[in-house]
């Protein structure tokens, strides 16, 4: 009866405050929203990183005819230069750095260009003009310092270059999105908050009379503040049940029925799992800050 009653009350408030119950409904959906998109995204870079992480090479340039550096003044790579490069990447120094290495001639790195680039650009490139290369792939990804150390400024090597460094700026503009998405996100939170807070104080307003009764009778303040902050969750659920959906569907079909076919060098997307391991986040998010945000707003009223 008493769980009856207390439901009651909720229900009535929620009805009397339509028009506010409905835009706490939609904040919370957007700022939820939000939220968990910036969550996908974090995971989708992770998810590039270590996949990237994995297959980047680190590139050893051997001298060739016309290289500028100073390691490079006797012109292109020698024979003994390139064994002594081969010798130190098999060397103990190494051992358990370096996983495997792919040496590729000039013709091969010319057959690469012309498989990448087409055939129209025969006219303009020779494989003179191209590095003989030691691609190496680590045991660590994120060693790759000491490559740089070891064949940096060494006889015959024009340049050692990790293949991260060219995928660096895509994650670091997409991880500069991730911070406005929880910027944004924030802010709307911080809305939904104050705007909670608002509606329960109005609903507090409307049955000000009934509350008087209610102290009268001897009711205690949690019976008296359990309604409203009821009201607070049931907006919130209903937004975050709204912003569970649309993140739902964003994966299935903005994610995996489009960005998949449209992106090629992206091999790794998140999908439905990942959905399901954000959406209890933001729903207990939205929970938590309508109770804390309704249950302070009572209370304060009520002191009044």
């Amino acid at each position: 009866m008493r769980a009856r009653l207390v439901l009651g009350e909720a229900l009535t408030g929620l009805r009397r405050n339509a028009s506010m119950v409905i835009s706490v409904i939609l904040v919370t959906f957007v700022s939820l929203t939000f939220v968990g998109a910036a969550m996908l995204m974090q995971m989708q870079i992770a998810k590039m990183q270590g996949y990237w992480a994995e297959r980047a090479q680190v590139a050893v340039f051997m001298c060739r005819d016309g290289s500028t550096q100073t390691t490079c003044s006797g012109g292109e790579a020698s024979k003994d230069q390139l064994a002594a490069v081969a010798d130190k990447l098999k060397s103990p120094a190494l051992d358990g750095i370096v996983r495997s290495v792919r040496f590729e001639t000039r013709d091969e790195a010319y057959q690469n260009v012309l498989d990448l680039m087409g055939e129209d650009y025969k006219d303009f490139i020779t494989p003179a003009q191209l590095n003989e290369t030691y691609w190496v792939n680590l045991v660590d990804p994120t060693q790759t310092e000491v490559i740089d150390e070891a064949f940096s400024g060494m006889d015959g090597v024009e340049q050692v270059k990790d293949q991260m460094e060219y995928l660096q700026p895509l994650f670091s503009a997409l991880t500069i999105a991730t911070y406005f998405a929880v910027a944004i996100a924030g802010l709307m939170l911080v809305a939904a908050v104050l705007l909670i807070a608002t509606t329960i104080r109005l609903s507090a307003y409307a049955r000000r009379k009934e509350l008087g009764i209610m102290r009268l009778v001897g009711a205690s303040n949690r019976f008296i503040q359990t309604p409203f902050i009821l009201e607070g969750v049931f907006a919130a659920l209903l937004g975050s049940a709204l912003a569970s959906v649309t993140i739902w569907l964003g994966v299935q079909y903005g994610v995996r029925g489009y960005l998949v076919n449209e992106i090629d060098f992206v091999t790794t997307w998140i999908d439905g799992r990942d959905a399901l391991l954000v959406i209890p986040v933001i729903v207990g998010l939205g929970l938590v800050l309508a109770a804390l945000s309704a249950s302070f707003a009572i209370r304060r009223w009520l002191r009044t």
